[in-house]
C-alpha cells in the first residue's frame, strides 16, 4: 500500500499516535524513525506498509505489535462503521470475540478525516453487585455490555462479568464527519467541531446467565471538552445513572477517555466551549418552554370543546428512560431500513420480534410505571413496551412511504395500550399490532344508519382512542365518543380532529432542533448465522429429547429424512407470518404423504419461539399435552423427528421455529 506524499505525513502522526499508547512504542518508533530515514529521502517517495512490516520483522517484535495492537473491526456493514482497539499489554484484547461475530478484519483510516478515539478504562462503584461472586474460567455468569451510537456509528464492547468494579476496558473510534451528513471528506476543525451538538449516547446492558437483558443505564456524553486540551487528550469520570423509577440513583462510574486524531494544531479555550454548551442549554431550554406554553393553552381549548374530553387518552408528554419528559412527538422519525427490510409488512415482523417486557416496577400496587424508551436503549435491550414497539414501527413504515400513525387508547377491560394505523390514498384504515405484526382493515360503524341496515362488525381489539400523532403531527379525537368502532379518521377534518401546530412541533420534535434530543440510531445487520444456530439448536434439541425418552425407559430413534421435510412447513409459517399469505403446505403434505408408509400414523406439533436457548424451549414444548404425546409417543416402527429453523433478522431479532413429528404402525 502507498500514499501521496501530501497524504504521508498525516498517516505518520495517525500511527505515531496510536503507538504511544502501547508498553512496547520506544521499541516502535525506533523502527518507524528508521524506516522514514531509509525510504523517506525524497519528497515523491512514498512509505510503503511492507517496509514498515519488514522493519519490524527483523527487529523479532512484530509478534507482539500483532498481540497487543489488534486492529479489528466488527462486520456490520449497514452501521458503516470502523472499529480501532489498542490497549496496553497487560490489558485483556478488546476485539469482541464470541460467537455472534462473523468476521474480524482490519480497518481503514483515512488520514483526511478526524476521528475521536473514545476508551472505556474500567468501571467501579456498581454497588449492586457488591457481593457478586468472582467468576471461574468457563462458568456461564452474568455480564455487562456497552453498545455505543454516534453520528450513524453504532458499536458494542466484549461482554465481562458482572462485578462491582467490572473489567470493561474498550476503544472506540468514532468518525466525527460523516458523508451521510453531507459533510464529505473535509478535515474538521476545531471551529467546526464546536458546532456539532451531537452527543456520544453509552447503553449498558445486562446480560444474566438465561440469556435476559436487562437495561442498566443510558447516558450521553458531551465529547467536545477534548477541544480544549493542549494535548488532544482528556480523561474524566462518567457517573452511570440508573432508569425508569431509579433515573436518580446512581448506577456505577466509568472511567472515559477522550482523543483527536489527528490533534488540533490550534485548540479552542475552555471557556468558549463552555459557552458554546451555555448557549445551547438556553436556547434549548427555551424553545421547551415555549412549546410547555403553547400545549398548556391547546389543551385548556381542548377541554372547552367538552368536558368529557378530560378523561381521553391525549397523550402529549411522556418520560423516557432517564426521566426527562419529551413531546411523544419526538420519538418518531422516519427511519429506513436500507437493504436490511424490504418491505412493511417484513418489518412489522421485525418489530414484533422484539420481546415485550412492561417497564419494571419495584413493589406492589399494580401501577404502570411510565417509561417510554429511547430508540437506541430499545434496540440494545431488545426488548421493550407496547409504546417502544409502536413508535418504532411506526418510524420504519414512515421510511417505507406510508402514511402513518401511532395511536393511543385502550384495549378490552380498558387498559392502556398503543399500536400503528395508516391511512391509504383511497382513504381506508389499517391498524398495526406492533406486538403482533398482526393487521386489521378499519371499518366504522355509521351511527345514522336505519336500525336493520347491516353493520360492519369490529375486527380490531381495540375500544378507544385519545390521539393519533407521528413525527410532524399531532391529533386529539374531538369526536363525541372515542370508541373506534365508531370513530371516523378523517384527520384533515377540524370537528372530528384537533391538530396542534406543526410549526410548534417542529421547534421541538424536527431533527437538531434541541440539543437534548437524542440521534436516531441506524438498525445493524444479523451477526447470526441462521443455518449454524439453527444446526446447533436441533443437535441440542435431539439430545433433549434422547434424555427425556431415557429417563422414561424408551430408546430413541430418529428419522433424518422426516426431520427434512418438516423444513419446507416452518418456511411456510414464516413467510405466512411475514406476507400474512399462505402457501406451500400442498407440497408439505404430500411429502410426508410419501414419507408415511401404509398403515402408519404420522403426527406433528409447531411452536415458535423468540429465544434460541433449547432447554427453555424444550421445557415449554413440554407443557403442552400435544407435543407431550409426540415426545413420549410408544409405538411399533416408531420414529421420531424434530427440525429446527432460525429466521434471523437486523439487531439479530430471530424467529424461531420448531417441530417435532413422529411416525408409527398404527395396530388395532
Amino acid at each position: 500500500m502507498s500514499l501521496p506524499p501530501e497524504k504521508a505525513s498525516e498517516l505518520k502522526q495517525i500511527i505515531h499516535n496510536h503507538l504511544l499508547k502501547m508498553d512496547i512504542h520506544g521499541k516502535i518508533r525506533e523502527v518507524l524513525a528508521e524506516v522514514v530515514k531509509d525510504e523517506g529521502g525524497s519528497a515523491h517517495q512514498s512509505l510503503s506498509e511492507a517496509d514498515l512490516l519488514r522493519a519490524l520483522h527483523r527487529r523479532g517484535i512484530i509478534d507482539d505489535v500483532m498481540k497487543d495492537l489488534p486492529f479489528t473491526q466488527v462486520d456490520q456493514p449497514h452501521a458503516e462503521h470502523s472499529k480501532i482497539e489498542a490497549q496496553p499489554s497487560q490489558k485483556t484484547a478488546t476485539h469482541f470475540a464470541d460467537k455472534d461475530i462473523t468476521q474480524l478484519k482490519k480497518s481503514n483510516v483515512d488520514p483526511s478525516k478526524r476521528y475521536l478515539y473514545l476508551q472505556v478504562l474500567g468501571g467501579k462503584a456498581f454497588l449492586e453487585h457488591l457481593h457478586e461472586p468472582e467468576s471461574l474460567p468457563g462458568q456461564v455468569c452474568s455480564t455487562f455490555t456497552l453498545y455505543v451510537h454516534f453520528r450513524n456509528q453504532r458499536f458494542r464492547s466484549k461482554p465481562v462479568p458482572c462485578a462491582c468494579e467490572p473489567d470493561l476496558k474498550e476503544g472506540f473510534l468514532l468518525e466525527i464527519h460523516r458523508d451521510s451528513f453531507g459533510e464529505g471528506t473535509k478535515m474538521a476543525d476545531a471551529t467546526a467541531m464546536l458546532s456539532i451538538c451531537d452527543r456520544v449516547h453509552l447503553v449498558l446492558i445486562k446480560t444474566d446467565t438465561s440469556n435476559e437483558t436487562t437495561l442498566i443505564s443510558s447516558y450521553f456524553v458531551d465529547w467536545r471538552a477534548v477541544l480544549s486540551s493542549p494535548s488532544g487528550k482528556t480523561c474524566f469520570a462518567v457517573e452511570l445513572m440508573g432508569v425508569g423509577s431509579e433515573f436518580k440513583v446512581p448506577a456505577g462510574v466509568l472511567t472515559v477517555s477522550l482523543e483527536l486524531y489527528p490533534p488540533l494544531v490550534e485548540t479552542l479555550s475552555s471557556d468558549v466551549i463552555s459557552t458554546q454548551q451555555s448557549l445551547e442549554r438556553q436556547r434549548t431550554a427555551e424553545k421547551e418552554k415555549l412549546f410547555l406554553v403553547y400545549a398548556k393553552q391547546w389543551w385548556r381549548e381542548f377541554l372547552e370543546i367538552r368536558p368529557s374530553h378530560k378523561s381521553k387518552m391525549v397523550k402529549i408528554f411522556a418520560q423516557d428512560e432517564n426521566g426527562i419528559n419529551r413531546p411523544v412527538c419526538s420519538f418518531v422519525r422516519v427511519l429506513r431500513a436500507g437493504r436490511l427490510l424490504e418491505s412493511p409488512r417484513q418489518a412489522a415482523r421485525f418489530v414484533s420480534l422484539l420481546a415485550y417486557e412492561k417497564a419494571p416496577v419495584v413493589g406492589g400496587g399494580g401501577g404502570k410505571q411510565e417509561q417510554w424508551c429511547t430508540l437506541m436503549a430499545f434496540l440494545c435491550g431488545g426488548k421493550g413496551d407496547c409504546e417502544d414497539h409502536a413508535t418504532l414501527l411506526c418510524s420504519l413504515l414512515l421510511g417505507f412511504g406510508l402514511d402513518a400513525y401511532v395511536c393511543v387508547g385502550t384495549k378490552a377491560k380498558g387498559v392502556p395500550h398503543t399500536w400503528v394505523l395508516t391511512r391509504g390514498t383511497d382513504g381506508s384504515i389499517t391498524f398495526w399490532e406492533s406486538l403482533t405484526a398482526h393487521r386489521y382493515l378499519h371499518q366504522p360503524i355509521d351511527s345514522d344508519a336505519p336500525p336493520l341496515a347491516p353493520q360492519p362488525k369490529p375486527s380490531s381489539p381495540y375500544r378507544t382512542v385519545g390521539c393519533v400523532f407521528n413525527h410532524q403531527t399531532f391529533l386529539a379525537n374531538c369526536q363525541p365518543t372515542d370508541a373506534v368502532e365508531l370513530c371516523v379518521f378523517d384527520l384533515q377534518n377540524q370537528s372530528r380532529w384537533k391538530a396542534m401546530s406543526e410549526e410548534a412541533l417542529r421547534s421541538v420534535c424536527a431533527p437538531g432542533s434541541t440539543a437534548s434530543l437524542p440521534p436516531l440510531p441506524p438498525l445493524c445487520a444479523p451477526t447470526l448465522d441462521p443455518a449454524a444456530t439453527s444446526n446447533q439448536m436441533e443437535l441440542e434439541m435431539r439430545y433433549l429429547v434422547s434424555e427425556h425418552r431415557k429417563d422414561l425407559g424408551l430408546a430413541t430413534v430418529w428419522d433424518d429424512h422426516l426431520s427434512y421435510l418438516l423444513s419446507s412447513a416452518l418456511s411456510a409459517y414464516e413467510l405466512e407470518r411475514c406476507s400474512g399469505v399462505s402457501c406451500g403446505n400442498e407440497e408439505f403434505q404430500d411429502a410426508v404423504r410419501r414419507a408415511v408408509p401404509d398403515g402408519h400414523t404420522f403426527k406433528g406439533f409447531p411452536i415458535h419461539f423468540l429465544h434460541c436457548n433449547a432447554r427453555r424451549a424444550f421445557a415449554t414444548c413440554l407443557k403442552s399435552p400435544f407435543c407431550e404425546e409426540i415426545v413420549c409417543c410408544r409405538g411399533d416402527h416408531m420414529r421420531l423427528a424434530v427440525r429446527v429453523r432460525v429466521f434471523v433478522y437486523p439487531e439479530n431479532a430471530c424467529a424461531v421455529w420448531l417441530m417435532f413429528a413422529c411416525k408409527y404402525l398404527s395396530i388395532l
